[in-house]
């Protein structure tokens, strides 16, 4: 009997949902799900789990190093705990730049104070920032958020410099990125399972959180397909280079092209309450599946980890040939081409 496990934590619905469908496709014989259970931790000692779906280590530093432990030990970890442990925000944008996906401009700060246990002399390698240079570089209006972390904390949007420093002020140890505001016509939420299975989801961050799924896509016929294409195409490379197994990608559409802006996300949204009934079935029924086809792959005390290719090729002593796309550049080419034809 092979075991699937899901780890969570606040959530209500995903959970028992995703354990009905799995013991209702498998019919409990061979294979059956079950929230995870956990008693004694020892080192080096398997779990009886084949996989188990991650949807709340992020917060639990003990869970974190139970599923490494256990993914040492052969079970299917979703998502990789220890690609997550090094995972953040301002690498995947880098990579993505890599990739060939256009993403917003972005520069990496500077804690506003120093870390514990540091002094001046930690810093002498770092030079004063040059604000009125990056401001240049990145424009008004702005978003700062830290370069680690999710769920809209610590996230400022900045008009002018007085906003920034105010609000540069109150980050204290926190490492941040100042990105440039997309003023976009469409906004899009994808999520994407088993690096393959794909769902497009128009979506407005500036509604309430209940309602933010609540919306329609604007862009429509060939440019529409072609968008959707872009966005499949895009969401796919990114997943497959991070290796990321559950995750969702946002898009911000500005003069036709998608700009990747949030694409880690260890745990994302599958609530049924917000996603809504539609897409509640899709994730349900794609988790399900991976989960299942994962866990006939298992081989006990190998490694059952999903790794992206950048991570393979770097193993592999093969680099990835850069492939750098400046989101702004793109856009000139659009508007110039544009204005030719008018």
């Amino acid at each position: 009997m092979k075991k699937i496990g899901i780890l969570f934590g606040q959530e209500n619905t995903f959970p028992q949902a995703f354990v009905d469908r799995v013991n209702e496709k498998t019919g409990g014989t061979k294979m059956m799900a079950e929230f995870v259970r956990i008693d004694q931790v020892e080192q080096a000692v398997p779990t009886d789990y084949a996989v188990i779906i991650d949807r709340i280590s992020q917060d639990v530093p003990f869970y974190r190093a139970y599923l490494k432990n256990a993914a040492l030990g052969g079970t299917a970890v979703i998502n990789n705990p220890f690609w997550w442990s090094a995972d953040e925000k301002f690498f995947n944008n880098a990579l993505a730049v890599q990739l060939g996906v256009p993403v917003p401009r972005t520069l990496l700060l500077p804690s506003k104070e120093r870390p514990h246990d540091t002094s001046h002399n930690s810093f002498r390698n770092l030079e004063w920032t040059n604000w009125e240079a990056a401001f240049q570089k990145i424009g008004f209006p702005a978003f700062m958020k830290p370069h680690s972390g999710g769920g809209w904390k610590n996230v400022y949007k900045l008009d002018n410099a007085d906003e920034f420093f105010r609000a540069y002020d109150e980050t204290g140890q926190l490492v941040m990125l100042l990105q440039e505001a997309v003023d976009f016509t469409d906004y899009f939420r994808c999520y994407c399972i088993g690096g393959k299975e794909v769902l497009i989801m128009p979506y407005e961050p500036r509604n309430e959180p209940h309602l933010r799924y609540a919306t329609e896509m604007k862009t429509t016929g060939a440019a529409g397909k072609k968008l959707l294409a872009t966005m499949k195409d895009y969401v796919l490379k990114l997943n497959q280079g991070l290796g990321y197994d559950f995750n969702t990608v946002e898009f911000a559409v500005r003069d036709g092209i998608p700009l990747a802006i949030d694409f880690g996300n260890p745990a994302p949204d599958a609530d049924v309450h917000s996603v809504g009934q539609q897409n509640f079935e899709w994730v349900v029924e794609a988790a399900a599946n991976l989960a299942i086809s994962r866990a006939k792959a298992q081989k006990p005390g190998a490694d059952n980890l999903t790794w992206g290719t950048f991570v393979r090729q770097s193993a592999g002593g093969v680099a990835p040939a850069p492939k750098k796309v400046e989101a702004k550049k793109e856009d000139e080419a659009k508007l110039k081409a544009k204005k030719k034809k008018e």
